[in-house]
């Protein structure tokens, strides 16, 4: 009798680690990990995201068009782990002072901008929300809507002004681009 027990009860842990694998695997292929990097003479900037697809789903919105990213609501900005982004100097993100280092990025969408949070939370899966009371900033980022839609979400850099560099984050008809400058004196 024991002995049965013993077999149902390993039969179940293996079903139920097997489906946990599938799942996790599942969702990385829906939405697999991205990477982007530059170095631009000593500064050096990467991103960490997931991909997600469009999938002819409405993606930026309001609850009543559907959006799967309603305006006004938070968005872990890409899919999975929460996308980060690490500088190896001090710099200006979008005007703002950012000391080196790596921090979660989020946003809050909107029609004509988004709201980009830096956060130091960190190593964190992507769909909880962060403590707001950490975050070392929120700042504006104006939406550029694109003539050709992105069907898989994308992050890429390239070089920028005053040996800077420019993020862009592109999905679906939405472009954003985000200066990062060499904080001045460096």
């Amino acid at each position: 009798m024991v002995k049965k027990v013993l077999i149902g009860l390993g039969v179940i842990v293996l079903v139920m680690v097997m489906l946990f694998v599938y799942m996790n695997y599942r969702g990385r292929t829906l939405s697999p990990p991205g990477k982007t990097e530059i170095a631009v003479n000593d500064l050096k900037v990467e991103i960490n995201y997931s991909r997600p697809s469009v999938r002819e789903r409405v993606i930026f919105g309001t609850e009543e068009d559907g959006a799967i990213q309603p305006y006004g609501s938070y968005w872990r900005l890409g899919a999975n782990e929460a996308t980060e982004i690490t500088v190896n100097q001090d710099v200006l993100f979008n005007g703002t002072p950012l000391p080196a280092g790596t921090y979660r990025l989020y946003a809050i969408p909107g029609p004509n901008t988004f709201r980009i949070g830096v956060s130091p939370e960190i190593g964190k899966w992507g769909a909880w929300e962060p403590d707001y009371n950490n975050d070392l900033f929120t700042t504006e980022i104006p939406v550029t809507r694109l003539d050709t839609p992105v069907e898989q979400f994308t992050a890429r850099i390239e070089e920028g002004p005053a040996d800077g560099a420019t993020v862009f984050f592109e999905w679906s008809d939405v472009q954003l681009a985000i200066p990062i400058a060499r904080k001045p004196g460096m």
